[in-house]
């Protein structure tokens, strides 16, 4: 990566005005456009881009301060540009399946080194790109898939250097924290809203929380890949959700009322007499909420439990019940 000496293409001194650099670059625009060099259009290309990357640096403050002070120190702080391009590159090509948010500028390698961070002004040879859209997994529980509402989570992203502010110069040296490149890896919290019912694999998306765009171009998107963690409790099937509910052998024959859990807490549920153990009973509404309105159902599995310290007077009733079972038969 060769040093660009953009004073000496638009032809003005390092002290120049902002006025000088301007009238500058449009003489040379004139010059040098394609349209103007029909007979070497490809030399005229080359150079007309050469031009318009030095204007597109000295023509902004900001970037002019920038280069200004990367001087001799330029080599080493292209190793660390080059250092944070590729983990850029790789995290939204690789990672995210983004397209767009690493292309290349139409620029150099240098200048897209030093100053992709940089907003840039719309020119002949700059082009505005969405950043590539991001992807991650967030997982809920159960109870906040049943409530939804607003949930912070923690992701780890690219996003302007804090120290330098995405300028890439600190204390008029190269900025340490990110190379100069003003861009840095960072963890950064958001607010999250879950829809009521979401399901699993369903795709949360944040606007304007994805990628950086590139040339002035908006931000790409964010989605959360909802994932659920293990519930001790409850299996959801769909909209409808399934409990097991230990219960005495007494209320499976004779018949009484339970209570059951349920995500807004316990109901009373009634068992008819002579009830089979594994039998489901059904709780209408007391599901999970439905994506265009109302719940499913919660289905109850009864489980009878048998007693474990029977009394010599309680064991002998059984002996009875079981006789006279026998005698029936």
């Amino acid at each position: 990566m060769n040093y660009k000496d953009y004073y000496q293409v638009l032809g003005v001194a390092k002290n120049a005005s902002e006025k000088d650099v301007k009238s500058a670059y449009r003489k040379l625009a004139r010059k040098w456009h394609p349209d103007a060099n029909p007979k070497n259009p490809k030399e005229a290309e080359e150079k007309f881009k050469e031009i318009a990357e030095a204007y597109e640096v000295l023509g902004d403050p900001e970037k002019r301060k920038k280069y200004d002070v990367l001087g001799s120190d330029w080599q080493r702080a292209s190793q660390q540009a080059e250092a944070q391009r590729q983990y850029r590159s790789q995290q939204e090509t690789t990672d995210f399946g983004s397209f767009g948010a690493g292309a290349p500028s139409g620029f150099s390698d240098f200048f897209d080194a030093f100053f992709s961070g940089i907003g840039r002004r719309q020119t002949a040879t700059t082009f505005a790109r969405r950043g590539g859209d991001l992807e991650t997994t967030i997982d809920l529980t159960l109870a906040e898939a049943y409530h939804g509402g607003k949930k912070s989570v923690q992701l780890e992203i690219e996003d302007t250097c804090p120290r330098c502010r995405g300028t890439g110069v600190f204390n008029n040296a190269v900025c340490p924290t990110c190379g100069g490149t003003g861009r840095v890896v960072q963890s950064k919290r958001f607010d999250v809203t879950i829809p009521k019912g979401v399901r699993e694999g369903q795709r949360i998306r944040l606007a304007g929380q994805g990628g950086s765009g590139s040339g002035g171009g908006p931000n790409g998107d964010l989605y959360l890949v909802v994932h659920f963690l293990s519930d001790k409790r409850f299996e959801r099937r769909g909209n409808d959700l399934y409990v097991d509910l230990p219960v005495s052998i007494y209320d499976l024959v004779l018949g009484g009322e339970v209570r059951v859990p349920t995500m807004d807490g316990e109901v009373t549920m009634t068992i008819p007499p002579r009830t089979q153990n594994n039998k489901l009973l059904r709780l209408a509404g007391k599901g999970m909420p439905k994506p265009k309105g109302g719940f499913g159902d919660a289905y109850v599995r009864l489980v009878g439990m048998l007693p474990t310290d029977l009394s010599e007077q309680e064991l002998e009733l059984f002996k009875t019940l079981a006789q006279a079972r026998l005698a029936k038969v």
